[in-house]
């Protein structure tokens, strides 16, 4: 865990920075030279035809800097998502794995705990720092001490909660984001609203452009962060429910493969 956690905030903050030049880049290139062409466009088309209703554009309607903003965060939390569901994807194949070979029948004495503790230590890093082989150990280490096998079961469940837990405090980073997100749609909103009443004379004067313009900046920016908020947030809520099943089934696999092959004296 020492190990992995420093590559996994390298692995972040590289994942951030190539958010925000993937996205900058493409509000510059793409969506904001087409969003400007066709406000352009627009405008021209209500001098000529007061009846014209202006279609709603893609490019205009994320051309905001609340809107890149948004977009940039979603990339850094999908990234996050995308790493912790690789690692979990990992740690669930090492369940299709048989660390303790036991034969049916064949029970463990206390005595017997330190050569099946080899097996596991001598696996590579990666794989020994992963949940199953830690627990296995952990397993083996109480029964090899306390002789107790009910012992074992309850540290066995207690490494479980605590896992459980840590993997639930992993995801506060990305639920922030997740909040973060609406947040900055109702910036965008305060902002249009502000900016549309201080076009307000210009209104009474008979020129709405400028209020509609603005509002429209209100409304677009609380639609894309809430819009991008609930897509988020059912991918959060999908990891969680594989990291909560990972650790489900390894439980089950320690129960399975080892403490019921323990025997005390």
């Amino acid at each position: 865990m020492k190990k992995q956690m420093p590559n996994e905030f390298v692995f972040h903050m590289f994942a951030l920075l190539i958010s925000v030049i993937l996205v900058h880049s493409v509000y510059l290139t793409v969506i904001r030279p087409n969003a400007d062409a066709i406000t352009l466009a627009q405008r021209a088309e209500i001098e000529v035809n007061p009846d014209y209703v202006p279609e709603r554009s893609f490019y205009v309607i994320v051309q905001d800097f609340e809107q890149e903003a948004c977009l940039i965060l979603m990339l850094w939390a999908c990234s996050m998502l995308a790493y912790k569901g690789w690692a979990a994807n990992l740690e669930r194949k090492l369940l299709q794995q048989e660390f303790i070979p036991i034969s049916s029948g064949v029970k463990i004495l206390p005595e017997d705990t330190r050569e099946y503790s080899r097996t596991i230590q001598s696996l590579p890093d990666s794989q020994r720092e992963s949940l199953l082989p830690r627990a296995l150990l952990a397993a083996l280490g109480r029964f090899g001490a306390t002789r107790n096998v009910q012992d074992v079961s309850s540290s066995a469940h207690t490494l479980m909660e605590t896992e459980a837990e840590r993997l639930e405090s992993e995801l506060s980073m990305i639920r922030y984001i997740a909040w973060a997100i609406p947040s900055i749609g109702f910036i965008g909103t305060v902002r249009g609203i502000g900016s549309a009443l201080g076009q307000a004379h210009r209104a009474v004067e008979g020129d709405i452009s400028g209020v509609t313009e603005n509002l429209g900046v209100a409304f677009n920016s609380t639609f894309i962060a809430l819009l991008i908020s609930i897509v988020l947030m059912f991918l959060v809520h999908q990891l969680q429910l594989m990291q909560e099943r990972l650790v489900f089934d390894t439980e089950n696999y320690v129960d399975e493969h080892l403490i019921r092959h323990l025997q005390s004296d």
